[in-house]
């Protein structure tokens, strides 16, 4: 399978070479800047910097952020939650340990506990994301992401993403900000072994960067084992002062292991056990991913044109229920117009673009003979063609005020055509209109004040197509935001609140013991909450926490009535305070505190119980070359949920409570990372 992938990795990768698709970077231009030049740009034109992507979310207004993946590296990076644990108002957390993750932002996909849905996932500004809009991880690479990008809610219209959790986007390194060599080994407790080698630089108008990867884990729980091998790589030519060209490539395989849910009781009890039906079954997810991508930006005075092209090659080996099977292949463009001309005097920033999509699954489904193909059950093939307009114009009215007002155009078609027994085929269109209109204040310009107003709209994936035989409608919602964001000498703050009223909600439940998880559509929900992230020093110490504050509930539901939508914590604070002492040496404590229990169940009778988890962590960065980490986790040993599963009601008699996910106990990890 993997000799097929790399051919038609190899074929497709030439066709790109042929193309005059381009697509540029992601960045803007300075704004009181009318002529683009290359000092502004930074060294690429195809790789926004850092600098330039924290420069262009102070010009967003709404919530966004930026993770500098520098700072994450500092200790074990392996989890959507080692990512995230202080970007403001997303929800991480591991289901298993490891990469398998349930990553949410303002309740997007709040009960979906597979396949990540309701956030647009990006890696250099090319979707990853399949095209019903389901996504997973196991591709993603972070050490080989100079930073990461978080837009949430409409706030990534620029991407043209209109779901309610917006969009996150992984940015990769180039030969402009990677060392000759790099080289980074980990180990720790249960078995977990991490290895990252990789190199770049800059030859002429040429740069490069390429990395390899290794993850081994046996697991906190039985039945857990995990396994991943990565390659990623581009490659960028500058044609021109103003033509640039960039070609990416990776590669990524991963085995895990499933170990499941338990009950609460035996989650106290025995925490590293395994669901006996996931042993039984042999239950785990096993991936292979190929992907390819070019991205050109040619610039012209004060605008530019951007483009991409993409073609993702993703097999799936999933014993669970049944053995599911799937062969994914994906393809896809963007053609993006960005123009910062003046406008009647005025700053103006104007983006336009067009985005196709299409990606065709084979699915077959067996019975699962221990984690083994049985009869056969189902034969599907899935087929999703999305067709993306938006634009969007930032002006400002005064020097520091500006309006903004966006929309996007989205036609989803979801085909499934199925080819064995029953017949549930189903062909079915999915049209919206988002609109967004916000405005951005700028007190000074260190700090700013915003608010929008925002439509969303999800068409449901294919594991969401239908609910009694009939297809679920696409996902609506408003959602209004107010917040503030800036730094002093002494402390920085990012803090937004948010007001979302959703129709026909996208939620999924387990109905009863053995019965497989569905989604149905909610006629009305809220979601409301506070997303904070605050830090400073003083002296010798250093200190940062996020927050998040949730209000997830139905509104008028003829069954629940205004009860809270199960499924994630009410509240989370993670922080931590760092000395940091001679030598590039620091040392100090972090806690993950969740103060409130939150129910597990649509009926509110079940509940995840609170729970405070502290940590300890070394660093030091021993000259240029050297540095080294020791991290202590969940350093009490305390038994808790990470995160739970979603049923209709567990007072009833066939209702699974099998529902908790336990959090890895005491575990030590401890790295060292040399450079060139």
């Amino acid at each position: 399978m993997n000799n097929i992938k790399l051919t038609r990795a190899a074929v497709t990768l030439c066709a790109l070479a042929m193309s005059f698709a381009v697509r540029g970077a992601e960045e803007e231009l300075d704004a009181v800047v009318v002529t683009a030049t290359r000092d502004t740009d930074g060294p690429t034109m195809t790789q926004p910097t850092l600098r330039v992507a924290r420069e262009r979310i102070n010009r967003t207004p709404g919530g966004v952020h930026v993770v500098d993946t520098d700072d994450i590296a500092t200790s074990r990076v392996s989890t959507q939650a080692d990512i995230f644990r202080y970007a403001p108002g997303v929800y991480a957390q591991p289901r298993f340990g490891a990469e398998e993750a349930r990553l949410s932002i303002r309740g997007s996909g709040i009960q979906r506990t597979f396949h990540l849905r309701g956030i647009k996932l990006l890696q250099d500004g090319v979707p990853i994301s399949l095209p019903d809009g389901s996504a997973d991880f196991q591709s993603i690479e972070p050490l080989a992401t100079r930073y990461i990008e978080v837009y949430r809610g409409a706030n990534a219209l620029r991407y043209g993403a209109s779901t309610l959790g917006g969009a996150v986007n992984y940015v990769s390194r180039t030969g402009f900000d990677a060392e000759p060599l790099s080289i980074r080994l980990d180990a720790g407790s249960f078995g977990y072994l991490r290895s990252h080698i990789a190199t770049g630089g800059v030859r002429d108008e040429i740069d490069y960067y390429a990395g390899f990867s290794t993850f081994d884990q046996d697991g906190f729980r039985r039945h857990a084992v995990q396994q991943s091998r990565r390659f990623n790589a581009n490659v960028g030519y500058r044609l021109g002062d103003d033509l640039e060209t960039r070609f990416y490539f990776s590669w990524a395989t991963s085995d895990s292991e499933l170990p499941g849910n338990l009950t609460k009781a035996r989650l106290k009890r025995d925490p590293r056990r395994a669901n006996a039906d996931n042993v039984a079954g042999d239950q785990r997810r096993d991936t292979d991913t190929v992907r390819i991508a070019n991205r050109t930006v040619w610039r012209f005075g004060s605008s530019r044109v951007e483009a991409a092209v993409y073609f993702t090659d993703f097999a799936l080996f999933h014993p669970i229920f049944q053995v599911l099977n799937q062969d994914a292949r994906i393809a896809g463009g963007e053609l993006r117009f960005v123009s910062e001309a003046l406008l009647a005097g005025r700053r103006n920033i104007f983006i336009a673009g067009y985005a196709p999509s299409r990606g065709i699954v084979d699915e077959d489904r067996h019975v699962n003979d221990y984690g083994r193909r049985g009869a056969r059950t189902d034969k599907t093939t899935q087929i999703a063609t999305n067709h993306e307009f938006y634009f969007q114009n930032t002006h400002y009215v005064l020097p520091e005020l500006a309006l903004v007002f966006g929309v996007q155009h989205t036609r989803a078609r979801r085909d499934l055509n199925d080819k064995f027994g029953a017949d549930d085929s189903y062909d079915k269109t999915h049209t919206g209109t988002s609109p967004k209109y916000g405005l951005l204040y700028e007190l000074s310009p260190a700090v700013q004040l915003f608010a929008n107003i925002s439509k969303s709209f999800e068409p449901p994936s294919f594991s969401e197509g239908l609910a009694a035989g009939q297809p679920n409608k696409a996902q609506r919602g408003w959602t209004y935001e107010l917040g503030t964001r800036g730094e002093t000498p002494f402390v920085h703050w990012d803090v937004a609140l948010y007001h979302a009223r959703l129709r026909d909600e996208l939620l999924g439940i387990t109905p009863g013991a053995g019965a497989n998880a569905i989604t149905v559509n909610v006629p009305r929900t809220v979601h409301q909450g506070l997303e904070a992230a605050f830090g400073g020093r003083a002296g010798a110490f250093q200190w940062r926490a996020a927050v998040l504050l949730n209000r997830f509930r139905f509104d008028g539901d003829p069954a629940f009535g205004h009860n809270t939508l199960p499924g994630i914590p009410k509240a989370l604070v993670r922080g931590d305070l760092l000395y940091r002492g001679p030598n590039g040496f620091y040392a100090g404590p972090n806690l993950e505190w969740s103060p409130r229990a939150y129910p597990v169940d649509m009926a509110n009778t079940l509940e995840a119980d609170p729970y405070a988890v502290w940590g300890f962590k070394l660093r030091q960065e021993a000259g240029r070359r050297w540095s080294w980490f020791v991290e202590v986790r969940n350093l009490f040993d305390k038994r808790y949920a990470a995160t739970t599963g979603v049923i209709r009601d567990a007072r009833h008699p066939l209702a699974d409570l099998a529902q908790f996910l336990p959090g890895d106990g005491r575990s030590v990890y401890a790295g060292v990372q040399w450079r060139m």
